[in-house]
């Protein structure tokens, strides 16, 4: 028996089987571009999503007719959505998080819902960065696309709808479209009626361990999967991902270290909403029973794809024909020491507790001196350096962090976890298998499907972790500094740069 976990980010989609103890075959990748265009527009073409998962699948499971796939399960990106017909067909494109468009709705939102009692229902604040104004956009500006819609369905959903699925949706990324109630765990109408959205166009609301469906016998035989697998709903890919690192009891916390850096701290109970609400933290369910994240993040890979793309085009063909990689011949550059310029990661919108959607990406500290691995480092120090902002703030919420399980593609380097460890002040273990969100969804499915008892099972029978990077007392007491310098900059330089995106617009 092998179970298959698929993962749709942001910028690429990948898949890969496991057998019962955690060992995966070669995962099988496919990166895709963001359609950016003005007006702080961003979204993925889901035709070319899904024929890029399809193929990442057919290539997964190429050659495990020995030890068949039983199950699979998905992990996926937050907040975007497909729009599906009945007949599963894709109606139009998947608005990003970052995407501008919504914002428009914000003030009319939170007169009708004050932020307490918005809280209470959706356990989140409000903000752009979901999905609730996007559709609220669609509605108005693409009433027709609206009209048709069957289903706007978050990338699990739309992903196992495609496969054969009924189209539900885990409870988690059920909040990431800020429409559900939490505590009775289906959408709410209060939220609902005043976004002037029907709950008849949204997927139903289920446990992540769920079984949803199989695969459908036309799409297996595509695909090269056996007949009768089954389908299990999936979740958010930060909560897979914590999954995949073992963080599924109270203290422990993943760090995804993808095209957004993630820190996923995870509890059982519920935080005080006011203290949640000034950090600008939600309250999310885990997909682990009776647990709840949170989740502290920006940009990060992100910064460093960007980095790539400008800087080291040059060696880019070069290391390609020697199978080398880019990103670790331009991160060999980085000096052993805190760089010497400063970044403000406000490159694309953010996460909490600024939330910032009129801002840009800010550089000090440049002389004719500085060198490209001082700006590689800055990068890599500003996606920790924001979110220490919130990490330094959780002891007033009553969640604790003990370590970080590090995951994702930029787990692979050492420089990024010391750098995650010094500057956060605590452990980071880097897990063995870096597509943690792969394994947790492979895991959420032996879950769903019986083959293991419990979550506790699952992760002792499949998680491996590596090498632990531990905080560096001198490091620590200089980045201590650096912060101090990092947290003033967007306070000095806020007014300018909304008035500059503002004239921009």
């Amino acid at each position: 028996m092998s179970l298959l976990g698929i993962d749709i980010g942001t910028t690429g989609c990948k898949a890969a089987v496991f057998n019962e103890s955690g060992e995966p075959r070669p995962h099988a990748y496919a990166e895709y571009a963001i359609r950016f265009s003005p007006g702080g527009r961003g979204e993925l073409d889901a035709h070319e999503v899904w024929r890029l998962t399809e193929d990442v699948i057919r290539r997964a499971v190429a050659g495990t007719y020995a030890d068949p796939v039983t199950a699979l399960s998905l992990s996926s990106l937050g907040e975007a959505f497909v729009p599906v017909s009945q007949k599963r067909e894709i109606l139009g494109p998947s608005i990003l998080n970052f995407d501008a468009r919504g914002r428009e709705y914000l003030a009319a939102l939170a007169q009708a819902l004050p932020a307490g009692r918005f809280y209470e229902i959706t356990g989140h604040t409000l903000a752009n960065e979901f999905g609730l104004t996007k559709l609220m956009w669609i509605r108005q500006h693409q009433s027709a696309l609206y009209d048709r819609t069957y289903r706007f369905l978050p990338w699990t959903s739309f992903a196992a709808f495609m496969l054969g699925a009924e189209p539900a949706v885990d409870y988690s990324l059920a909040q990431r479209l800020l429409g559900l109630d939490v505590t009775r765990r289906c959408w709410s109408d209060e939220v609902l009626h005043n976004a002037g959205l029907e709950a008849a166009k949204l997927p139903s609301p289920v446990p992540a361990p769920e079984v949803i469906g199989t695969v459908a016998a036309a799409v297996a035989e595509r695909l090269g999967l056996p007949k009768n697998v089954q389908i299990v709903a999936g979740c958010h890919d930060q909560c897979a991902t914590a999954v995949g690192c073992a963080a599924v009891v109270d203290g422990q916390a993943a760090c995804g270290l993808g095209t957004f850096l993630c820190a996923t701290p995870v509890f059982t109970q519920t935080p005080a909403a006011h203290a949640m609400m000034r950090l600008g933290l939600n309250t999310e369910y885990h997909a682990v029973p009776g647990k709840f994240v949170t989740l502290v993040y920006n940009q990060g890979g992100a910064l460093l794809r960007w980095y790539r793309d400008l800087l080291g085009l040059g060696e880019r063909s070069e290391f390609a024909a020697d199978g080398r990689s880019v990103y670790e011949a331009l991160l060999a550059e980085m000096p052993a020491d805190p760089s010497p310029v400063i970044v403000l990661p406000h490159f694309i919108s953010t996460g909490p507790p600024h939330y910032t959607s009129d801002s840009s990406g800010v550089m000090v500290g440049l002389k004719l001196s500085t060198t490209r691995g001082d700006i590689a480092k800055a990068l890599l120090e500003a996606t920790l350096l924001y979110i220490r902002e919130c990490i330094d703030e959780l002891p007033g919420t009553g969640i604790a962090i003990e370590s970080f399980g590090a995951a994702g593609g930029g787990s692979r380097s050492d420089a990024w976890l010391q750098m995650g460890a010094d500057i956060l002040s605590r452990p980071f273990v880097r897990a063995r298998f870096s597509e943690a969100g792969l394994l947790g969804a492979a895991i959420i499915a032996g879950v769903g499907t019986g083959a293991f008892s419990s979550f506790a099972e699952g992760v002792r029978a499949m998680v491996r972790l590596g090498e632990t990077f531990e905080p560096r007392a001198a490091y620590v007491q200089r980045y201590n500094a650096r912060f101090e310098h990092y947290r003033r900059l967007w306070p000095l330089m806020r007014d300018y740069l909304k008035g500059l995106s503002a004239a921009q617009a």
